[in-house]
């Protein structure tokens, strides 16, 4: 509604709407949710068991749970939800030309509502599989800032499914690698967060290149 009533940019929008949830959270888990057993730690009580996401199979030591067959799955719909029906076709055509899509006739503003609860819900659904399938409760420590991994995938998949589901997995990779290096050799916490910059710029700085020339004029 930012968007359609004032023009505000969406991910400026999300970013600040992020605190709000983020002191709401600690409402709930310093309040009304906190666990009397937990010796004053902001948490929760464990879920029930028919609300955890169990592993794939007990050799995986629960690292590699049913959540991600459950991501490939919804990745799967939305890509042939997005080629294959008339309203997928619309969003992608609104998405790229706002403009031709009012021209078109196309419902935009209700094409813009759509997408964005859709992917409100999909990013919800996301938290609480990696909730449920990896601390088991709420508490603060899972805010470990995602959404902002998630800006630098959509910028390098270029709003692709396929692209996406590939950077997010070398992107995953890579924050995982940083807590080990982080472990064994004492590397800064914020080497993961630098390396996804330098990754966004040099992706920027590539497609800026793309698209304009430096031409050397001389003296006529």
């Amino acid at each position: 509604m930012l968007r359609l009533r004032f023009g505000m940019n969406e991910i400026i929008s999300t970013l600040m709407f992020n605190y709000i949830g983020i002191l709401f959270l600690q409402f709930l888990v310093y309040g009304a949710w906190k666990d009397p057993t937990s010796f004053g730690f902001p948490m929760t009580p464990i879920f029930p068991e028919a609300a955890i996401i169990g592993p794939i199979s007990p050799a995986t030591l629960g690292r590699v749970h049913w959540g991600l067959a459950v991501c490939a799955g919804v990745a799967v719909l939305l890509a042939v939800f997005l080629k294959r029906t008339r309203l997928g076709f619309e969003l992608l055509a609104g998405g790229e030309n706002p403009r031709a899509a009012r021209y078109a006739r196309m419902p935009y503003n209700l094409l813009v509502l759509l997408v964005m609860s859709l992917c409100g819900a999909l990013a919800g659904f996301a938290g609480c599989i990696e909730t449920s399938a990896t601390v088991n409760r709420l508490q603060p420590s899972i805010m470990v800032g995602y959404g902002y991994t998630a800006i630098v995938v959509a910028w390098l998949s270029r709003l692709r499914i396929g692209s996406i589901a590939c950077f997010a997995f070398l992107l995953a990779g890579l924050r995982v690698g940083v807590e080990h290096l982080q472990l064994d050799l004492q590397v800064p916490a914020a080497f993961g967060g630098i390396l996804e910059g330098m990754i966004l710029l040099s992706v920027l700085a590539g497609q800026f290149f793309d698209r304009y020339r430096f031409t050397l004029r001389g003296r006529s």
